[in-house]
């Protein structure tokens, strides 16, 4: 029996052998091909970043030939693991164009593309190390280590430099990429589902100990700035700690729901607004009219949404890493091509309620069925907050009309990296444009989104689909009062009932 036992387990560590020695030894030639057909359009043909998709995308794809790697569990001077580029091409790079290859490659496969890719680095995998990140010593997370982290980070490391006070990624700072020399934003630590190497503290440490390859991103493990092993557990507990799942996109929310308020809420900041329920609606570029749009930079919009007998208001926010206001030099400087137009957002509604499913084209709508849109921008240092209601009917068919005519106002705070945008409506107006809003009623609700500092003006912007309105109906005193009424009935009717049993009997 025992030999039996000595026979088995060698037998079973050799089952599982293939996959840890191919993963060291893929094939390169199969590689190629998978390579050629399925990753070259981004990263090109000898792997240099420059495929015919490349100038669509933002950040630009890897540049294999020059073998510089952001994300990895290495030393600062090492090269990625063979683990680590089969985690990226599993899992894909969240918040890129770099899909999860997982679904449509086999293991194999993805162990031979990373043979191939490894012969583009010209040689560089052989001459380097791979020494382990040490992830010894390792800090619980812990208000103590938060609040030290906090400390570090806005104060020895300076990392709110770049990522801002309070983790939006809205450092007043120009930076670029090393390699491509193009514009990179420091990344929105409150927005843990676009990390692109894990969110847990420990993936966090590890871009604090080795930097991000090819970024302004450094390690602080040397310079001016360096910083203990305990110090960038604290730091990493603190960066995880920022999260904020108010803004992450749910499966399935498909409608915005306005709540009957019996105060209106008079201000961004009125408390009221803490009780509402919100919706996030992902933005995407524009693409279907001139001139198209592909590489936005914000993601998504929480729309929250009240009304009373007489108005009804939108808070809509959304994280930017800038202000975008006509004329401030300072958002000026981080523009891309030192163009500053001002953000701005709009919310596109149907004219008249649909009486089926079928809605407007959400392009500015249709000839059949037209749409308003409530519009803010930014405006200019001298003259903010421009309000502003068009009706369409389709591309290139836009007319302003006058705002005070359906009671539109809009007002708006940017603070930390974060815009509010208030905007009040009438419910019902004379304008015969004008959509006549009503409770209990599905209304088709649409975005549009521009980041000024991102190039964005006129077609070039960020939209959502359609989604949906519903003015929930009012709960008046009827609630409670009718359930009460109906159970004294029938209280009574049964003792009526019974009573007249007694009779029968008697």
């Amino acid at each position: 029996m025992k030999k039996l036992i000595f026979l088995f387990i060698p037998a079973l560590c050799l089952a599982y052998l293939p996959s840890v020695v191919h993963g060291a030894a893929g094939n390169a030639e199969n590689g190629k091909k998978v390579y050629e057909k399925r990753c070259w359009w981004c990263h090109g043909e000898k792997g240099e970043g420059n495929g015919p998709a490349a100038a669509f995308v933002n950040p630009p794809p890897r540049s294999f030939a020059d073998a510089v790697y952001k994300f990895k569990t290495t030393q600062v001077d090492n090269l990625p693991t063979d683990d680590d580029l089969f985690r990226m091409i599993s899992n894909g790079m969240p918040g890129t164009s770099m899909p999860a290859w997982a679904d449509m490659l086999n293991e194999a496969e993805r162990w031979d593309v990373i043979a191939h890719i490894k012969k583009l680095g010209q040689g560089a995998f052989e001459e380097s190390k791979f020494d382990p990140v040490d992830y010894s010593g390792e800090v619980a997370s812990s208000p103590d280590s938060i609040a030290k982290g906090k400390e570090i980070f806005q104060k020895k490391a300076g990392c709110n430099e770049c990522h801002g006070e309070e983790g939006r990624g809205d450092g007043i700072k120009a930076m670029k990429d090393d390699i491509f020399g193009k514009r990179v934003w420091p990344r929105n630590l409150t927005q843990q589902w676009t990390f692109r190497a894990g969110s847990t503290p420990k993936d966090i440490y590890a871009r604090v100990t080795t930097g991000i390859p090819g970024t302004p991103m450094p390690s602080f493990t040397k310079g001016n700035k360096t910083l203990t092993n305990e110090e960038r557990w604290h730091v990493a507990n603190y960066a995880a700690s920022l999260g904020d799942a108010r803004k992450m996109l749910k499966e399935g929310e498909k409608v915005v729901k306005a709540v009957f308020a019996g105060q209106f809420p008079t201000e961004i900041n009125d408390p009221k607004w803490n009780a509402v329920e919100g919706r996030v609606l992902p933005l995407i570029p524009q693409i279907i009219a001139q001139e198209r749009f592909f590489t936005p930079t914000n993601t998504t919009v929480l729309v929250k949404s009240v009304f009373d007998k007489n108005k009804i208001a939108f808070l809509l926010e959304w994280d930017d890493r800038t202000g975008s206001v006509a004329g401030d030099e300072a958002v000026e400087k981080l523009s891309e091509g030192g163009e500053l137009n001002p953000d701005a957002i709009g919310i596109q509604l149907p004219q008249t309620i649909p009486t089926s499913m079928q809605k407007p084209y959400f392009g500015h709508g249709d000839k059949e069925m037209g749409v308003n849109m409530l519009y803010w921008n930014a405006g200019s240092k001298d003259k903010k907050d421009k309000a502003a209601i068009y009706d369409a009917g389709g591309v290139g068919n836009k007319t302003e009309r006058p705002s005070d005519k359906s009671g539109f106002t809009a007002t708006s705070q940017y603070e930390k990296g974060v815009w509010k945008v208030m905007m009040v409506r009438d419910l019902k107006t004379s304008e015969k444009t004008d959509l006549q809003f009503e409770e209990g009623k599905f209304i088709p609700l649409a975005l549009a989104n521009w980041d000024g500092s991102n190039l964005e003006k006129g077609s070039k912007h960020t939209i959502t689909t359609w989604y949906w309105l519903l003015l929930e109906p009012a709960v008046g005193n009827e609630i409670y009062t009718y359930p009460g009424a109906v159970a004294f009935i029938l209280v009574i009717a049964q003792f009526l009932f019974a009573r007249s049993q007694r009779r029968n009997f008697s």
